[in-house]
């Protein structure tokens, strides 16, 4: 139902990095269009210091994961097109008064579990310009993880790239998702901003872990 507040879980090596309430735009047997509003209250792996998650080898994570803490969605607002069956999802991310800054393409595989959103980052993303101009990102990054078992195999990592090539190429023809559409998304006037939801239940991702119910149209 269009307005339904699902979660975003976001899971970087099998372990869980953030989990932020988003809300249901448009759902069809094609995929779902979700809203995730800026400054929305999230969870957020507890690390020592400074550390971020793809930094800390998984072999020296706590096996049943981290503690997560209390915050806040740092990036702008970004309205997230999650195809169905699809290794990606496209961000069209909005700055201040809602004006359009470009496209986030992140490589991903995606759990479905009721209102649970379950993604596994696949490190390697694109940037695609309001103009249609493309670069990748964190190329290196993804190649020193590729044959490590707690992310891909060569095998995936070439698949997980032709995946990419494959939305690059959608950018560079201006077909959908970048085809103007959703652009000048705006969310309803009564939507107000999720609250936090309970900590996930969730904070380990396992690597093929079998799909879970897809969500149905309404």
């Amino acid at each position: 139902m269009t307005g339904q507040i699902l979660r975003w879980n976001l899971f970087i090596g099998g372990h869980l990095s953030s989990s932020v309430p988003v809300r249901l735009v448009e759902r069809t047997d094609k995929g779902q269009l979700v809203w995730l509003e800026t400054g929305t209250p999230m969870w957020r792996t507890e690390l020592p210091g400074r550390a971020h998650l793809r930094d800390i080898p998984p072999q020296d994570r706590p096996a049943e994961g981290y503690r997560v803490k209390a915050d806040r969605w740092p990036l702008g607002s970004a309205l997230i097109h999650q195809p169905a069956g699809a290794g990606h999802a496209v961000f069209w991310f909005f700055g201040r008064r809602q004006r359009f800054r470009g496209w986030y393409v992140n490589l991903e595989r995606r759990v479905h579990r009721g209102e649970d959103i379950d993604v596994a980052d696949h490190e390697l993303d694109i940037q695609v310009a309001p103009d249609r101009t493309w670069q990748w990102k964190d190329e290196r990054s993804f190649a020193e993880k590729t044959g490590h078992p707690a992310y891909w195999s060569t095998d995936e990592a070439a698949g997980i790239r032709a995946e990419g090539e494959r939305v690059a190429r959608l950018a560079e023809s201006r077909a959908f998702p970048f085809d103007s559409s959703w652009c000048d998304f705006r969310p309803p006037p009564h939507w107000r901003t999720p609250p936090r939801s309970a900590p996930p239940a969730r904070t380990v991702l396992r690597r093929h872990e079998p799909e879970g119910s897809s969500p149905s149209a309404s």
